[in-house]
């Protein structure tokens, strides 16, 4: 049997909750994350081939550092409305 392709389906959803995914000061830490990630990169240029300066020995704990604020600032929940 074939299906009625003139019925009409009816939109019984309800409007979504509005949240908000990432806090805003989630997005102050992605910030300052992403910040210090592009000012280890640029550290990183002055680097010694051979790591023995102070931009080689500073430039890595920059980059992580950076990459983890960015990380924690995604998973930061916004604080919940008080009563």
């Amino acid at each position: 049997m074939a299906k009625n392709k003139n019925t009409v389906k009816k939109d019984n959803s309800a409007a979504p909750v509005p949240y908000e995914p990432v806090s805003s000061f989630g997005w102050r830490l992605i910030w300052a994350g992403g910040t210090l990630v592009v000012a280890g990169f640029a550290l990183l240029a002055y680097a010694d081939p051979m790591g023995r300066n102070l931009p080689a020995l500073v430039s890595p704990f920059l980059l992580i550092g950076g990459y983890a604020a960015i990380g924690a600032g995604l998973f930061i929940p916004s604080p919940s409305p008080s009563a």
